[in-house]
């Protein structure tokens, strides 16, 4: 059962690319952009990462962190991390079992392919942990403006 609107996001996040482990309740009385992309180093990936790296400052200053998840490993992240400079937290869903839970892990096809992957979309989080919004149609390079103007 995908989550939705109005529903409150599990505490436990993942492994982040410094093998530290994130909670939901380590930013309580922030708001979070928490987005879900298919794969460390790809164009539509690295553009959206970069877009939300360029619009960090105006994103912490409208209350929200930002944490992206994808199911690449740790040191995937942390390669990825650093070569762009993000400044913000990666998770490592090895399993799948967060993009599971918000409903985004699914049959995708392309080139005439079917294989099970991640579904880009970005979950809004009010300073309580409740979702306030979803993005599904993300516009990977001017992504931090769009969620800003939501």
């Amino acid at each position: 059962m995908a989550l939705k609107i109005g529903d409150k996001i599990p505490d436990i996040l993942g492994i982040n690319q410094d093998g530290k482990e994130l909670k939901a309740s380590d930013f309580t009385g922030r708001k979070i952009a928490l987005y879900f992309y298919p794969k460390d180093n790809t164009p539509g990936c690295t553009a959206e990462a970069c877009s939300l790296r360029d619009g960090y400052e105006n994103l912490r200053s409208a209350g929200y962190e930002v944490i992206g998840v994808s199911k690449d490993s740790v040191a995937s992240h942390r390669k990825f991390a650093d070569k762009e400079s993000l400044p913000f937290d990666l998770v490592a869903d090895t399993d799948t079992s967060l993009n599971q839970i918000f409903g985004v892990w699914a049959l995708k096809k392309m080139a005439g392919r079917e294989y099970m992957g991640t579904v880009r979309t970005t979950f809004l989080i009010d300073e309580n942990g409740v979702i306030q919004n979803i993005i599904t149609k993300v516009d990977t390079k001017d992504h931090a403006k769009q969620i800003l103007n939501l």
